[in-house]
């Protein structure tokens, strides 16, 4: 459904926090920014935190008037929130690593008890074909393959020029041809 129509179902003159244009907007993104965040960060609770996060940030700043006016800049708020997001939490847990050296273990989190009925073998190949990859070229990949942006939009949400996310893509995608030979 285009978020747009979810937008204007709810349409209503804005309030100081106008709540139901939020959730219509909630309800509208929280699974494509799920599933954004699912693909930078490889962990179903982190992405669900690093979502919720961006939610967060959203609402307070909900009253600025190109969030209320442009449903499409309140969804490339959320967009690039949940990347930096995503990049937040994957520093800190490479922070952890760092500190705990052989305890790796200790810091892994468990994955949830319903994930391997979730992901089918060929999921598993491509998650770990994309965990090999360099952060930039993962995080354009994600957006471009899961999420559907264009170079554009992910050179907005990602801080990259237009260039750099192409060339990004292009080495991303050379390096899963390569990874998929390796496997053949």
């Amino acid at each position: 459904m285009d978020t747009t129509a979810v937008w204007l179902a709810a349409d209503q003159p804005p309030g100081p926090v106008d709540d139901r244009r939020f959730a219509a907007l909630y309800r509208a993104q929280w699974w494509p920014m799920l599933r954004l965040a699912q693909g930078l960060v490889d962990d179903v609770s982190s992405a669900e935190d690093v979502v919720q996060d961006a939610f967060a940030g959203l609402y307070r700043t909900w009253n600025c008037a190109n969030l209320i006016a442009d449903s499409q800049a309140a969804v490339r708020y959320l967009r690039a929130s949940v990347v930096n997001g995503a990049r937040s939490t994957l520093r800190r847990r490479r922070t952890v690593r760092a500190w705990l050296g052989g305890l790796r273990e200790a810091v892994e989190h468990a994955p949830a008890a319903d994930e391997s009925s979730l992901r089918s073998a060929e999921q598993e190949l491509a998650r770990q074909a994309l965990a090999a990859l360099p952060r930039r070229q993962r995080e354009v990949l994600t957006l471009r393959f899961l999420v559907d942006l264009t170079d554009a939009e992910i050179a907005e949400a990602t801080g990259m020029s237009p260039a750099h996310v192409r060339s990004a893509a292009s080495r991303g995608i050379a390096t899963l041809r390569a990874l998929r030979g390796e496997l053949s």
